[in-house]
């Protein structure tokens, strides 16, 4: 699928501008027609993604690099630190998967962060060859019921 828009935005990095990233996702992801429960999911991803930024990246000053890419399927959100324009295709070759999976007492300290963002999200990547750049995706599901690992939607196994 390709890609047909994207939404690039310079934030502060400073905890009151994190909403705003909030705000952009949720903005976009309501307009692409996602259920409400998985725009609060990208919006928590996003939000935790960004404090990663705040707490971690700079000692004084910077900004968050906030980029969403639209396509038919799914919305890619890019949050990226250190100040370097990107575009996705250039980064996706050297991303590296977030392994959720792992024992949470395996994470080092503020991995949880990656833990709680991996699990809300359908795919997440990082890449730390310049600061740190992490791609999130969520999939769009046109019948608004998410399917499950064996093809079996999630609601139909409930009402089983």
């Amino acid at each position: 699928m390709e890609q047909h828009d994207r939404i690039h935005v310079e934030i502060p990095a400073k905890p009151e501008y994190v909403s705003i990233a909030r705000l952009t996702v949720s903005g976009v992801a309501n307009r692409l027609g996602f259920s409400y429960d998985d725009i609060e999911d990208i919006k928590i991803a996003v939000a935790e993604a960004c404090t990663n930024v705040v707490e971690h990246a700079y000692s004084e000053g910077g900004s968050i690099y906030l980029a969403c890419y639209i396509y038919d399927d799914r919305i890619q959100v890019v949050v990226a630190d250190q100040g370097k324009s990107f575009d996705i295709k250039d980064v996706e070759s050297r991303l590296g998967p977030v392994d959720a999976k792992k024992p949470v007492g395996d994470l080092k300290e503020g991995g949880l962060g990656l833990f709680l963002i991996s699990s809300l999200m359908d795919k997440v990547e990082i890449n730390e060859d310049n600061g740190v750049m992490l791609v999130m995706t969520k999939y769009l599901y046109e019948s608004g019921v998410e399917e499950s690992v064996d093809g079996i939607s999630s609601l139909q196994s409930e009402q089983g």
